[in-house]
């Protein structure tokens, strides 16, 4: 996987277009959305992490419009199309952060909702203990992430034309809840969704994982473009008709924070907090660094 700082730079650059490519993304962000049934009282306070440009948390405001509702995310350029999908009406504010080091109070958020960004996370249960840790007693978490089966046609492919290009492998549903269970959660649920794409050259298939940010979790993605004909003839076994497939299998998931009484400390002198209301008042982005205070005004 890319660094941060790399990943940060590509979904800045790719912030003008990332919508017209990423029909997938969306379309999981509108399911999870449907998810909120299982929340049981309407939350007052809202946290989309990994937001993007914002689909989800303008998606959220509009179901829960009397709630705080805040999208975070590592790419400027992707708040600022989160900020501005909201209304006078119904703001979204926008929160510049890493999603595995969030600057929230603990115990402040009812909703935390996370669609299709925990695989960018280099400790899943590290990232698990921060949700856990701003998530309310009783609030829910709710997220997508990809699972085991993803990019199969892709790994398949790179292994019969390149095997130094590392296409990654995704944890499998028993090691997602395992991860929930680790960081202290209550009554997790998952399920998962089989999702295929088909393209009609191997060229229009990487050009749309570069638009959406995934080429960023392959390794030596860049020789692609040296192997475009004979990657066509190693995925030629797996295509349906004329048509070259690529699938992902997603993991939705449910699941709440714990009582009070049940809480576990986290004595990590690096967390940063601040005041939720600040946080979800404040109008202009807050650039969170390491070592560095926030400013919201």
């Amino acid at each position: 996987m890319s660094s941060v700082p790399d990943i940060q730079a590509h979904f800045d650059r790719i912030a003008a277009v990332y919508d017209d490519h990423a029909a997938l993304e969306q379309e999981v962000c509108r399911r999870l959305v449907e998810r909120c049934r299982y929340q049981q009282a309407d939350p007052q306070r809202i946290l989309d992490l990994g937001c993007g440009t914002g689909a989800g948390a303008a998606a959220l405001k509009a179901r829960y419009p009397k709630a705080l509702v805040a999208g975070l995310d590592l790419a400027p350029a992707m708040l600022a199309r989160t900020r501005r999908r909201g209304r006078l009406l119904k703001p979204v504010r926008a929160v510049c952060a890493d999603i595995g080091s969030l600057p929230l109070a603990a115990a402040s958020v009812d909703l935390v909702f996370s669609s299709m960004a925990a695989f960018w996370t280099r400790d899943p249960v590290g990232f698990f203990a921060e949700v856990r840790r701003v998530l309310r007693p009783g609030g829910m978490f709710l997220f997508s992430t990809l699972g085991r089966d993803t990019f199969g046609q892709l790994r398949t492919a790179w292994a019969a034309v390149d095997r130094e290009v590392e296409v990654p492998s995704f944890p499998d549903i028993m090691e997602i809840g395992d991860a929930l269970a680790a960081a202290g959660f209550a009554e997790p649920t998952l399920d998962t969704d089989f999702i295929t794409l088909e393209y009609p050259r191997v060229g229009a298939l990487c050009a749309e994982l570069e638009a959406t940010g995934s080429s960023l979790l392959v390794r030596g993605w860049s020789r692609w473009r040296d192997c475009e004909a004979a990657l066509e003839r190693a995925w030629r076994p797996s295509m349906s008709g004329e048509k070259y497939p690529l699938g992902y299998e997603i993991v939705y998931g449910a699941a709440f924070g714990p009582a009070a009484r049940e809480r576990r400390r986290f004595a990590d002198p690096d967390v940063l907090t601040v005041p939720v209301d600040s946080l979800l008042n404040s109008r202009p982005l807050a650039i969170v660094e390491s070592g560095a205070s926030v400013n919201f005004t």
